[in-house]
C-alpha cells in the first residue's frame, strides 16, 4: 500500500531543498525581501503542489528535474498568495502554518513586495527550465498566467472578497472555488503533463488530469470547510471557527456536516475514476483518499 504521508515528506524536502538555492539572496541590499520570502516558502507545508506535478509527469513518463523546476514554481504561485491572503486588507490572519503571518514579521511592504518577488521568481523558474522543450516552457508560463491570475486563483480571491458580508447562491460558491481553491491544483496537474511533453490540453491524459484536479480541488476546499468546524486547532495551525466569525458563506451553508462529507467522497470518487485505467496511478489515487481523510 502507498505510504502518502511518507511520499509527500520525502518529496518536500526536495522542493524545500531546491527552493532554497532560488532563494538565496543575489545582494545584501534587498536580503529583507529575500528572508521574508524564505520565511513564507520554506515554512512547513504539505508541498501537495509540486507532488501533483511530479506524480503527473511520472504517470506519464516525464523528466524528473523538469517537475521539481515546474513544481518549485506552482509552489512559490500558491505561498505568494497566502502571504497575500492573510494580510490586513484581505483575510487579516495572524498565523500561518503554526507561525506568524508574513506581515506580522515583516510588515505590510515587505510582505506584499516578496509576495510579487515570488510571482516573478516562480515565471524565472518555469521559463528557465533546463530539463523541458522550449515548447514546453512556453506552455508551463501560459498555463501559471491563466490558473493563477483573473481568469483563475485571483478571479476566485476577488469573488470571494466581493462576497464578504453577503449571502452567495451555491452556483457562485462554486465558482469561486472552481478559480480560488482548484485553479491551482489544476495547474499542477498540466505543469506535470508539461514535464512530459504533453503540452496539448486536448490530450486525453491532460483533460483526465484536469478533471481528477478539479474534482479533488473541490473536495480539498469542502474538507478545509468541515475542518474549520471540527478540526483542531493544533493540528490545523490557525483558528478554527474563523468563518462563522466572518460569516463567510461556506459549503457548510448549504448543507450538513454529513452532507458535506457525503459530497467530498462523491468528488474523490471522480476524481479517480478519471485516473484509474492509467498503469501507476495508484499514488494519485491514494492522493485523493488521503486528502479527504486528513485532519488538518
Amino acid at each position: 500500500m502507498v505510504n502518502i504521508e511518507q511520499l509527500l515528506n520525502e518529496h518536500s524536502v526536495i522542493i524545500t531543498e531546491s527552493l532554497k538555492e532560488y532563494l538565496k539572496t543575489p545582494e545584501k541590499e534587498v536580503d529583507e525581501i529575500f528572508d521574508s520570502m524564505r520565511y513564507s516558502a520554506l515554512s512547513n507545508g504539505k508541498r501537495i503542489r509540486p507532488f501533483l506535478v511530479n506524480e503527473f509527469s511520472k504517470l506519464f513518463k516525464g523528466n524528473s528535474e523538469s517537475a521539481i523546476a515546474y513544481g518549485c514554481a506552482i509552489e512559490l504561485i500558491h505561498v505568494s498568495s497566502l502571504i497575500h491572503d492573510d494580510m490586513p486588507c484581505m483575510d487579516n490572519d495572524d498565523y500561518r502554518r503554526g507561525k506568524l503571518s508574513n506581515h506580522k514579521v515583516y510588515g505590510d511592504a515587505i510582505a506584499l513586495l516578496s509576495g510579487d518577488a515570488m510571482n516573478m521568481k516562480a515565471y524565472e523558474i518555469a521559463s528557465g527550465n533546463k530539463s523541458a522543450s522550449l515548447e514546453s516552457r512556453i506552455k508551463a508560463v501560459s498555463v501559471i498566467s491563466r490558473l493563477s491570475g483573473g481568469e483563475g486563483m485571483l478571479g476566485g480571491q476577488q469573488i470571494d472578497h466581493d462576497c464578504e458580508d453577503k449571502k452567495v447562491d451555491f452556483e457562485t460558491l462554486l465558482n469561486m472555488h472552481s478559480k480560488k481553491t482548484a485553479a491551482l491544483i489544476k495547474a499542477s496537474a498540466l505543469l506535470g503533463c508539461c514535464s512530459a511533453e504533453i503540452n496539448d490540453e486536448e490530450d486525453e491524459r491532460a483533460i483526465n488530469a484536469v478533471k481528477y484536479a478539479s474534482s479533488i480541488g473541490l473536495a480539498f476546499q469542502i474538507k478545509d470547510d468541515i475542518l474549520d468546524v471540527e478540526g483542531d486547532e493544533k493540528l490545523l495551525g490557525k483558528a478554527v471557527h474563523a468563518d462563522a466569525k466572518m460569516e463567510k458563506t461556506t459549503f457548510l451553508s448549504f448543507m450538513s456536516l454529513d452532507e458535506a462529507k457525503e459530497y467530498a467522497e462523491k468528488e474523490t470518487k471522480k476524481a479517480v475514476d478519471c485516473i484509474k485505467q492509467y498503469e501507476g496511478s495508484e499514488t494519485l489515487i491514494e492522493l485523493a483518499y488521503w486528502l479527504l481523510n486528513r485532519n488538518k
